[in-house]
Parts: structure tokens; sequence; C-alpha cells
């Protein structure tokens, strides 16, 4: 059974991947996840924030007392404070490249223009095979219209595409008042493939203490629809990659966006929840469903749902909203 997908221009032994999480920061966890099936591994997020946090305070200390020792500044050189904080996730990308066989993508997520090329840069030359620009900013400005929004987002990838020749996915959020439009656009400027959807994580409120609470909720199958949707539309309307990454749990959801046009299926949710071999029975399901159709490899059911291949496509639009309100009996 044929179950390669390529992706980003990657060719890889199955859609599978391993999407960013603190699972992936360990090369122990990465040979176990290749061994169990994934096709390539997204590395942890480096963030640009936690990077100048580090630099300010090794500053602090190496600065320490030279007003009265000078010349104590010679043995600090400024690059060397200026990369210290990105030297372990350099070395992350060379032991994992250097420990499997499968693509390593590293995840930037950054907030200047200096910080998203310097690390894209950097990572390329440790050996990264594709870069995903994981983009969170939330416009919090009010007085900021959506295509200034649009056009940050824009500005990040042409400043890191200028700087790298391995492929550039874009992480993106679906808060854009034209989803379908803006991918068309990252498209067009040369965007090698899309991961729908970032996952913003908003702070809740603690009642008991009256302060903002922040913790983490994993995804779960209920989040499919709409990456689902969008995946479906945008399948056959744009020429990068599409990748899911949100509400994995089973095979089951790998395999409906696969249907939908998905050409990966990130999880990170579930490996959290059951370990890194739970890879193993999401592609143990996938096999599974497509023996039993006797169905020879993924690329005869992708995108077979997709909008434009769907024989209804009016399912994916305004119209199936009113079906479902009038199918609905209390």
């Amino acid at each position: 059974m044929d179950l390669t997908t390529n992706y980003l221009g990657l060719v890889l032994k199955s859609p599978l991947i391993a999407s960013a999480s603190p699972l992936n920061g360990d090369v122990a966890n990465i040979r176990l996840l290749e061994d169990n099936g994934a096709a390539a591994i997204v590395l942890p997020s480096l963030f640009e924030e936690q990077i100048e946090a580090e630099m300010a305070e090794t500053e602090r200390f190496v600065t320490a007392g030279t007003e009265s020792f000078a010349e104590a500044l010679s043995y600090f050189p400024q690059a060397a404070a200026r990369y210290a904080g990105v030297d372990r996730y350099l070395n992350l990308i060379r032991s994992a490249t250097g420990a499997v066989d499968i693509p390593v993508i590293a995840s930037l997520n950054g907030m200047s223009d200096s910080g998203w090329t310097d690390y894209a840069r950097l990572a390329q030359d440790a050996g990264a095979d594709a870069i995903e620009l994981n983009i969170f900013f939330v416009p919090a400005d009010v007085t900021e219209d959506g295509r200034t929004v649009e056009e940050r987002y824009l500005d990040i990838f042409r400043s890191v595409q200028d700087v790298v020749d391995i492929p550039i996915a874009v992480k993106l959020s679906p808060y854009f008042s034209s989803v379908g439009h803006f991918i068309r656009q990252l498209d067009e400027a040369g965007a090698d493939g899309f991961v729908l959807f970032n996952r913003f994580y908003q702070p809740d409120i603690n009642l008991t203490t009256l302060q903002l609470q922040r913790d983490l909720e994993l995804s779960n199958p209920n989040e499919i629809r709409l990456p689902l949707l969008w995946i479906a539309v945008l399948a056959g309307q744009v020429t990068g990659s599409l990748a899911a990454s949100t509400g994995v749990e089973t095979a089951e959801q790998v395999i409906k966006y696969i249907l939908a046009g998905a050409d990966a299926v990130m999880t990170t949710s579930a490996l959290l929840r059951h370990g890194v071999r739970h890879m193993t029975t999401l592609l143990d399901g996938l096999r599974r469903w497509l023996e039993a159709r006797e169905l020879a490899s993924i690329g005869d059911i992708r995108g077979k749902l997709s909008q434009q291949k769907v024989r209804d496509p009016v399912a994916f639009e305004r119209a199936n909203y009113v079906h479902i309100l009038e199918g609905w009996r209390g």
C-alpha cells in the first residue's frame, strides 16, 4: 500500500506529522516517533521573546562590575551574547537531523523582522529541511485595520523567503475577514504550504483569585470542523501544500482531513495524551481503513470530498447552515 505524500516539496512516507510540542524537543522521542510511523517532525517553536530575555540576562551577567574592570568586556564578545539563547535550538536541529531519516522542520515564532530572518537563516544552516512560520499575533490595537494585519503577515513571509532556500510553511489562524483570499495571497507570494489552523491560547478568568488564568487545553476531535471546511474549500485552488493541525485524536480525523484535500495531517494533543507510540495507532487505523475498501494509496481518496469534487458544493456554504438548523428536532 502506498501511503506516500508530498508536503512542501518533500516526499513523506505517510501523511502523519508530529507537530510542534514539548515532546519533540527530546531526540529520544524524535527517534521513537520515527520508529512509530511519523513521516516528519516539527520541532518546538523557537520564540524570539525567550531568546531576547535570555540575551538580556546574559548581558546583565557579563557586564556586572565592568565599571570597575572595563577590560572584562573583552572576554565576552558581543556576537556570542547575541546568539547564546539560540544555540540550544540549533543544536537540537543538528541532533535531530543526524538521528532520523525523516524531515525535520524548524518552527519559528518571532515578533520582529530581524528576529524572523536571523533565526530562519540559522535554522537552515543548522540543517532544517523546512521552516514553519508559526505566526501568533493578536491585533489588540483596535485602530489597526485588517489590511494592515494581513500586510504584516505577508511582510514576515517575504522577509524570510528572501534569506532561505528551504521550503516555508505558514501556520495561520482562522481569524481573517477572508481566510481563503488571504491564503491565496500568500500562495501567490510563493509560500510552499499552509498549516490550518494555529490555536490561539486566550486567557481565562479565575473567579477565586480574580486574576487572569493562563492554562493549556489540548484540542479534541470536535474542533476538526473549521479546518476541515477550509481545507476542503482551498484544495485544488492553491499550489502550496495543505496540512491539517487541529483535533486529530484517532485515524478517523486523519481520514476525514485527507478526504477534504489535506496533503499532511499533524497531531500534538493525541501524542501528549497517549504518548509517542500513539502515532502507530493512527497509522494502522489509516491503513486498515484503506485496506477494507481495497484502496491502493491515499491518492485514491485525497480531495474526494473537497468543494471542487463533492456533488453538493453548497454543503460548504450558507445553504448548509440553513439545512442544519431546519433539521434540528429538540
